[in-house]
Protein backbone atom coordinates (compact mmCIF):
# COMPACT_ATOMS: atom_id res chain seq x y z
CA UNK A 1 0.00 0.00 0.00
CA UNK A 2 1.20 3.50 -0.80
CA UNK A 3 0.24 6.60 1.16
CA UNK A 4 0.39 10.29 0.29
CA UNK A 5 0.08 12.54 3.33
CA UNK A 6 -0.74 16.25 3.03
CA UNK A 7 0.23 18.48 5.95
CA UNK A 8 -1.26 21.95 6.20
CA UNK A 9 0.57 23.34 9.22
CA UNK A 10 -0.42 26.89 8.39
CA UNK A 11 -4.16 26.41 8.86
CA UNK A 12 -5.88 26.92 12.19
CA UNK A 13 -6.69 23.23 12.38
CA UNK A 14 -3.16 22.03 11.48
CA UNK A 15 -4.89 19.57 9.18
CA UNK A 16 -3.46 16.25 8.08
CA UNK A 17 -5.00 14.31 5.19
CA UNK A 18 -3.93 10.85 4.04
CA UNK A 19 -4.70 9.17 0.72
CA UNK A 20 -4.16 5.42 0.28
CA UNK A 21 -3.27 3.76 -3.04
CA UNK A 22 -2.75 0.17 -4.10
CA UNK A 23 -0.11 0.93 -6.74
CA UNK A 24 3.02 3.05 -6.64
CA UNK A 25 2.24 4.56 -10.04
CA UNK A 26 -1.18 5.82 -8.95
CA UNK A 27 0.29 7.29 -5.77
CA UNK A 28 3.15 9.04 -7.60
CA UNK A 29 0.78 10.60 -10.13
CA UNK A 30 -1.36 12.01 -7.34
CA UNK A 31 1.70 13.13 -5.36
CA UNK A 32 2.90 15.23 -8.29
CA UNK A 33 -0.51 16.93 -8.67
CA UNK A 34 -0.96 17.82 -5.00
CA UNK A 35 0.33 21.01 -3.39
CA UNK A 36 1.38 22.01 0.16
CA UNK A 37 3.75 19.98 2.31
CA UNK A 38 3.45 16.34 1.36
CA UNK A 39 4.99 12.97 2.22
CA UNK A 40 5.13 9.92 -0.04
CA UNK A 41 5.51 6.58 1.74
CA UNK A 42 5.16 2.85 1.29
CA UNK A 43 3.42 0.87 4.01
CA UNK A 44 4.64 -2.69 4.42
CA UNK A 45 2.65 -5.01 6.63
CA UNK A 46 4.42 -7.88 8.27
CA UNK A 47 2.55 -10.46 10.24
CA UNK A 48 4.42 -13.11 12.14
CA UNK A 49 2.32 -14.97 14.75
CA UNK A 50 5.50 -16.04 16.59
CA UNK A 51 6.26 -12.42 17.50
CA UNK A 52 2.86 -11.48 18.92
CA UNK A 53 2.73 -10.54 22.58
CA UNK A 54 0.52 -12.32 25.07
CA UNK A 55 -1.35 -10.02 27.45
CA UNK A 56 -2.36 -11.49 30.80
Amino acid sequence: MWVVTIINAYSRENSLVMFEFKTEREAKETFIKLQNHKIFSEIIYSYNPATTLAVK
